[in-house]
């Protein structure tokens, strides 16, 4: 890629992602290629797709997920405090971008979706933080890893669509968290 087209590509995911977080993944695409100084056509040029350039925009986010569950799993204490360290991580991703959380929670498992890969990488990263309390023998027998996904998911867009601090939020996150472990 010419150096030219690569300032507007990064300019283009820059500004995408700072109006998808206040705005919405739904926001007009020509206002994003106004705001980042280049014309339509070379935003649809580099992005063909609505989704393709909400890929670009996830990519940075979604590449630090499996450091968010290694750091969990090396969280100091117990296995409750461990899986409440990813839960707070996780929800916390999820409402980084305005609308996200639904959007992924209602992809997980459908490997039809745009967003497969990404879920796909959160459902990894979180069957080893559930699987790694699971062989220290502190996870319920019949919790699925993608059961809790979801529930967290379903939390987060609670979170991200009434706008809840972490501090409202961690109490949900909690009775989770109690009803996966022993």
């Amino acid at each position: 890629m010419r150096a030219d087209a690569k300032r507007n590509f990064d300019r283009i995911v820059e500004v995408a992602g700072a109006t998808f977080r206040s705005k919405g993944y739904d926001a007009p695409l020509d206002d994003i290629a106004k705001q980042a100084g280049v014309g339509p056509g070379t935003l649809y040029r580099h992005f063909p797709t609505r989704e393709a350039l909400i890929d670009a925009v996830m990519q940075n986010w979604i590449a630090s997920v499996n450091e968010s569950a290694e750091k969990a799993l090396a969280h100091e204490g117990d296995a409750r405090d461990r899986l409440m360290a990813w839960f707070e991580e996780y929800a916390a991703r999820l409402t980084v971008h305005k609308g996200v959380a639904a959007k992924i929670t209602a992809a997980l498992g459908d490997a039809t979706s745009p967003m497969a890969n990404k879920c796909q990488t959160y459902s990894t990263a979180n069957a080893k933080v559930i699987d790694s309390l699971r062989s220290e023998g502190a996870v319920r027998p019949n919790v699925e890893a993608l059961e809790v996904l979801r529930l967290i998911g379903g939390i987060a867009s609670v979170a991200d669509q009434g706008n809840l601090p972490p501090e409202a939020v961690r109490p949900m996150l909690e009775v989770v968290a109690d009803g996966v472990l022993r």
